[in-house]
């Protein structure tokens, strides 16, 4: 390769580059639309969203469970006759455990900040509206 070559393919890779990275930056001829920029927190949306989760969590509780006692059970018996599979499916039923909790505290934790969202955005709200002085108030009405 040519020294001439490579200083060509080292500046075609950097265009390459500055045209693909880009940090926010706005539209030239302006900023956005009128209010694209409100954040707007339903707490309905809110709930139903962390309900959802609770009750995921829930069946989980109890579908990830519906076997395990069997698989147990089945796990110790051929470890007792002597077979290598029943080792093998304690160790599956140990992990399948594991994994199911490591789910449904996925979950909880989803839930949970659901209901901390829906609290501090009410808190949230009420500073808002006691911190606005009422002529500021008046000023945006007229």
């Amino acid at each position: 390769m040519a020294w001439d070559e490579w200083e060509q393919l080292k500046s075609e890779a950097a265009q390459r580059d500055s045209a693909r990275t880009q940090l926010n930056e706005a539209p030239p001829g302006g900023g956005g639309t009128a209010g694209d920029g409100d954040l707007v927190v339903h707490d309905d949306e809110l709930g139903k969203m962390g309900n959802t989760a609770y009750e995921l969590r829930q069946k989980l509780g109890v579908d990830s469970d519906f076997a395990r006692p069997s698989t147990f059970t089945a796990s110790i018996d051929l470890f007792n006759d002597g077979l290598d599979m029943g080792a093998a499916l304690t160790e599956l039923h140990d992990a399948w455990n594991t994994q199911a909790g490591t789910l449904k505290d996925a979950c909880a934790h989803i839930s949970n900040h659901f209901d901390f969202t829906r609290a501090q955005h009410a808190k949230d709200q009420v500073q808002v509206a006691t911190s606005l002085p009422v002529s500021k108030i008046d000023d945006y009405i007229k």
